[in-house]
């Protein structure tokens, strides 16, 4: 329900002003005609999520990863049904970790910007700091420098700090009577010097084709545009991966079933060997180290035929199980496998009551922190899946996965709120002032670790269906 509403944009009103008034094509057909088939990966949907500066449930902008002419491409696409286009943290935050895939996995970028700049009531929030807009153009030049192609379609208004962005790409298109490029528009310059100068004559298609020379490529309309970056990418010398047909099976267990697998509770743990049968290829599994550190299954597999090693907790992540996941990530590591992680983690155990209990927590915490840092120093692609409960400082994106992805019901947190002391025993004068705040302060830790409060802050790359896992 909220991928289908966020697919509306900025709702009904604002795509009929788009597509009518305006006389151009919503965000989502242009990628219908700039992407080889409608089957893209599209990355953190649910970004912008009821957050306070924004009544509309999206960021303003699409990104994804998808094929044109057969190579792969990560996109940008500005939405201008949602406030003009304009840019909010959260959608430099979504537009940063495009170009952050695109450099560690040598994407050539697509550009399809349609904005009014950024949005100056929150300009503290998206301009000064070094992970803020500013740090789009930045990476633009690193990825020129990294020979990593970026082509950029103007695809409306491209105002102020939008400006930067094509004129900072290597190849522009732009289109007659749609685009328009400049620092500022014309009410500016009327302010500014009384002059009355048209969008068309002080920034349009013709005079960045003939004049300034911003734009290297005229386009009579949208489509033409798109057919034209399509032409262009094909001139990248980026060789298409070769489409190799790799013959594998499906799971003996239909992937629909991960639906009645996915666990609504850390404390009702399910055999994560259920879940992995559902996944892997022909289900089968070659596991390693099966009767050691149980709470942790490791080993290897093939998904849509290609090799990963598999990480999935099982439970309490022991010091047996760190030990053994260590020894593991490190083989992928040597023998340049990509590690798939499948996170479901037991809260923290209760606290220590004797010296014995105290010593095995300790040699457990040292387990869990050689793991911890085999994991950080693995060079191999790393993908992480939460598929339920996922508690401690090691979740989510502080180990920098390649991808990370969560289920519907997955938890993120670093403590889970049932696990809180007591309340005050009866008779306390402060017991009801007391359970009243440990009340407030559970609902705020419940509502926070939820996939959705996640997502919506790009801590992830997106919420997925469980059956859709093995395509994504």
């Amino acid at each position: 329900e909220l991928l289908e509403l966020v697919s509306k944009g900025g709702g009904e009103n604002a795509v009929l002003r788009h597509t009518q008034r305006n006389k151009k094509l919503f965000v989502r057909e242009r990628l219908k005609l700039l992407l080889d088939d409608e089957s893209y990966l599209e990355l953190s949907p649910l970004a912008g999520l009821n957050l306070p500066y924004g009544d509309v449930p999206a960021a303003g902008c699409l990104t994804g990863i998808g094929k044109i002419g057969g190579v792969w491409c990560v996109f940008m696409a500005n939405d201008a049904t949602v406030k003009g286009g304009t840019i909010y943290p959260i959608g430099v935050k979504k537009q940063l970790r495009a170009q952050e895939i695109a450099m560690q996995n040598r994407l050539a970028l697509v550009y399809l910007v349609d904005s009014g700049g950024a949005f100056l009531p929150l300009q503290s929030e998206l301009f000064p700091d070094k992970l803020h807009g500013g740090r789009v153009f930045y990476n633009e030049a690193i990825m020129s420098a990294m020979r990593i192609p970026q082509v950029a379609v103007v695809c409306g208004s491209c105002v102020a700090g939008g400006a930067y962005v094509p004129t900072m790409a290597e190849e522009v298109v732009m289109i007659d009577k749609i685009s328009t490029l400049f620092l500022a528009g014309p009410p500016l310059v009327k302010a500014a010097t009384g002059e009355d100068v048209s969008p068309e004559d002080l920034g349009g298609a013709q005079l960045h084709s003939q004049v300034s020379g911003c734009s290297d490529h005229f386009a009579s309309s949208e489509k033409e545009a798109y057919e034209c970056v399509r032409n262009v990418i094909s001139t990248l010398n980026y060789d298409p991966l070769p489409e190799e047909v790799v013959e594998h099976e499906s799971p003996l267990y239909s992937s629909e079933e991960l639906l009645g697998l996915a666990p609504q509770d850390s404390r009702c743990s399910l055999p994560v060997k259920l879940i992995l049968s559902r996944l892997m290829d022909g289900s089968r599994f070659q596991e390693f180290k099966a009767n050691y550190g149980t709470t942790l299954v490791t080993g290897f597999g093939h998904v849509e035929g290609h090799l990963v090693g598999v990480v999935a907790n099982d439970g309490e992540l022991s010091q047996d199980a760190s030990l053994k996941g260590s020894h593991f990530v490190q083989l992928c590591d040597q023998r340049s496998i990509p590690i798939l992680f499948l996170q479901n983690t037991a809260p923290h155990a209760a606290r220590p009551t004797s010296t014995p209990q105290a010593e095995a927590q300790s040699n457990q915490l040292k387990a869990q922190a050689s793991m911890m840092a085999a994991v950080a120093c693995a060079s191999v692609p790393k993908i992480t899946l939460v598929v339920g409960g996922c508690y401690g400082s090691a979740c989510g994106r502080s180990f920098s996965p390649n991808f990370l992805f969560l289920w519907p019901n997955a938890r993120v947190a670093l403590v889970d709120s049932r696990h809180f002391s007591p309340a005050p025993q009866a008779g306390d004068d402060d017991a009801t002032g007391d359970e009243l705040e440990l009340k407030q302060l559970k609902e705020k830790l419940e509502e926070e670790s939820s996939a959705f409060y996640s997502s919506a802050r790009l801590w992830d790359d997106g919420v997925i269906l469980p059956q859709d896992t093995r395509r994504v």
